[in-house]
Order: structure tokens, then sequence, then C-alpha cells
């Protein structure tokens, strides 16, 4: 291509540009002016009007509301109610030894036997506790009939009184004895401590047992005390006397009625749970020591305002809402308490509002009016009203 062509494409590119920048470009007419070029205007289409005088700017007259979609402010109680899982147990439970060792010579109950406390269990081979008793017997007797006489020669003079009490005193000693051999030989039978039903026994007659020997279980099961665990925020809501319902795991639908017996005195500090143990009936002697129960209790709690989670906005000072108060929007900081699927449980004022915007935030200003519109699968009603809640 020639020189004078290029030059010319050249121009005429330059030409176009400078009348779309006298055309569009803000401040053009003013800059052609001061540079004494009026002329230039006259060579250029007329501009389109202004537009920030049709327009008004927020706040300004004839600005209309902002469309926004609202969801109502909902009321939810946290910390009202308590599930936990325990462990039952018999109120009374004792694993019977005897007291000294022998030979089992005869067992008085059956595996599942009711026993009353101080009933015979078993006993123990006692031969030999009855001929030391029967020995101490017999030295009674002649310790008696000694200070008998003892005390006949005193009247007369004929002993004296050193001898009186010795003979006294070797009465007492014999008496001492016997009821040692008595003592002896009751032991050599083994009664209930507690009334209950008896376990399955582990010996039978004819064992040689000691001391540390298990001759059987009872459990007085009349009523099932249940050791559970609750959270420590729930510390200062339980006291002794509060009902709790406990269903058992493998009968979820048998529902019992209970009180708390007994609160412990500490926070276990590595589970940060405390120790709670509670007290039910079992008149039908349906439930044994060991089952798991599920265990619930209920508080008054804590109710907080539950929003829409598309409501919650973050700023440079944490989260807010926008409300719709009396047709205007007003921005409300929130604390979040708790999240859950479907709603946000928040702390904030709240004041008279009833609703939260959720959808067309970034239209809203504060102290401006909105306009809420209708839910789209629902043209009868709107989403929300803006009435106190």
């Amino acid at each position: 291509m020639s020189f004078w062509k290029q030059l010319i494409a050249s121009l005429i590119v330059i030409a176009v540009a400078v009348g779309l920048w006298v055309r569009f470009f803000p401040g053009a007419p003013e800059m052609l002016e001061s540079w004494g070029m009026e002329w230039a205007m006259a060579a250029v289409p007329d501009r389109p009007a202004p537009q920030t005088e049709a327009r008004q700017g927020r706040g300004g007259f004839g600005q209309q509301p902002a469309l926004v979609v609202a969801s109502r402010i909902e009321t939810a109680t946290i910390n009202d109610r308590l599930s936990a899982i325990g462990t039952g147990r018999a109120t009374s439970s004792v694993s019977v030894t005897p007291f000294a060792s022998g030979r089992l010579t005869e067992l008085s109950v059956e595996s599942g036997s009711r026993v009353e406390a101080g009933d015979p269990i078993a006993r123990l081979d006692a031969e030999a506790e009855e001929i030391a008793l029967d020995r101490a017997r017999a030295a009674l007797d002649d310790a008696e009939a000694r200070l008998e006489r003892i005390r006949a020669l005193r009247n007369t003079n004929t002993a004296t009184a050193v001898q009186l009490n010795e003979a006294e005193l070797a009465v007492t000693n014999a008496r001492l004895a016997a009821r040692d051999a008595d003592l002896t030989l009751q032991r050599r039978t083994v009664v209930a401590p507690i009334s209950g039903i008896v376990g399955i026994l582990p010996v039978s007659a004819g064992n040689y047992v000691t001391a540390q020997t298990e001759i059987a279980t009872i459990d007085d099961r009349s009523r099932i005390v249940i050791d559970f665990w609750v959270p420590e925020r729930f510390a200062g809501m339980i006291e002794v006397g509060d009902s709790v319902s406990a269903a058992s795991v493998a009968r979820p639908d048998d529902n019992f009625d209970g009180i708390v017996s007994a609160i412990d005195n500490r926070i276990d500090a590595q589970s940060r749970t405390l120790r709670i143990q509670a007290s039910i009936t079992n008149d039908d002697d349906t439930l044994r020591a060991g089952m798991s129960f599920q265990v619930t209790m209920t508080f008054p709690g804590d109710s907080y305002p539950a929003v829409d989670p598309l409501a919650i906005q973050w700023g440079t000072d944490g989260a807010f809402v926008w409300l719709v108060e009396d047709g205007k929007a007003r921005r409300a900081p929130v604390t979040i308490i708790q999240r859950n699927t479907d709603s946000v449980l928040v702390a904030g004022d709240f004041g008279e509002a009833g609703a939260v915007v959720t959808e067309g935030i970034h239209s809203v200003r504060e102290g401006e009016e909105v306009r809420l519109v209708r839910a789209q699968d629902d043209q009868a009603q709107p989403v929300i009203t803006t009435t106190g809640s």
C-alpha cells in the first residue's frame, strides 16, 4: 500500500475516534470549547441527554422501594431436652462369702430364689465348732459352781476376798469363751445380708470354700438405679428429685418414670461430663441389673430467634441481618448461637421486626423502604408479614 493511502486511512480512523470521543465522553463539549473548537460540535450528531437527572439517587424524589424476599422470624428453644444412655444396676447388690474356711455341707437356696435378710443360704461343716461350744459351756458351768462355793465360804470367812474376785473373773472369762464358741458355730451358717433375688450359684454342696470364695450373689432389684453422664452445661439445671423418663434399649416401647437420686460433686476433667444417678421402680420385676436405658429429661431451655440461613450476612464487624420493620430495612448485628439445617439461632436486638430479608439484599439500604414480593410457589399469600413476632 502506498504512503498516501496509508495516510488517508489513518486520518479516517482518527476522525472516527474523535467523533466517538466527542459524542460519548462526558465533558467533551466543555473541553472543545476551552480549546476554541466549537465548530467540532456542529459536525457531531446530537448527544443523548444525560440520564443523571432522569434518574434519582437513592433517597431522592421518585425512588421506588427495593423489591425483596423475606422470611418470618421464628422462635426456637435449645437446651430444653437431655437424652443420654445409662446402665442400670440393682439398688443393692451383695456378693456373699463365708466368714471362715470349710466344706459346704448344704445349700439352702437355688438360683432365682427370693430370700429375706437373715435367711440361711448355706452351711459349712461344724463338728469342731460344736465340740468347742460344748467345752466352753462345760467350763462355764464349772466356773459358776466354783463361784458359788467361794461365796459360801466367804460368808463364813473361810475364803478371802481375793479368792472371791478370782472366782468371779473366771466366770466372766468362761462366759466370754462360750459366746465366742457360739459365734464361731453360728458363722458356719451363711445367711443373706439383704433381701433380694439369688443369682446363679457358683458352688455346690461338697466344695471346699474359703473366706474369699463367692457363695452367691443377691440383688435387691425392687428399684433400678441408672448411672448416666450428662454434658457439663446441664450441671446447674439438674437437682436431686427431678423427674426422669427411662426406656430400656431392648424394649423401647416400655417407658419408666423415676427421679434423680444422686448427683456427683465434680465434673470429669477428661470427658467434661457429670455423673448422675436416677432411680426407677421395678414393681413387676421386668428389669435387670446391667440393662442399658435411654434416659430423657426436659428443661425450660433457652429461646432464641431462628432465621433463614440466607439472611445471615457478614461485614467487617461480624454477622448481621436486614430486618423488615414498619416497611423499612434495618441492619441488626447478631451473634450466632447454633446452626441447624434449615435455620440459624441468633441473638440480637430485633425490636418489633417480624421478618428478615433473604433475597434482594444487594438493593437494601439502611432506613429505606422495601416492598415484599410474593413467593413463587404461592401467588395468593405473601412470604411474610411485617407484624412483630
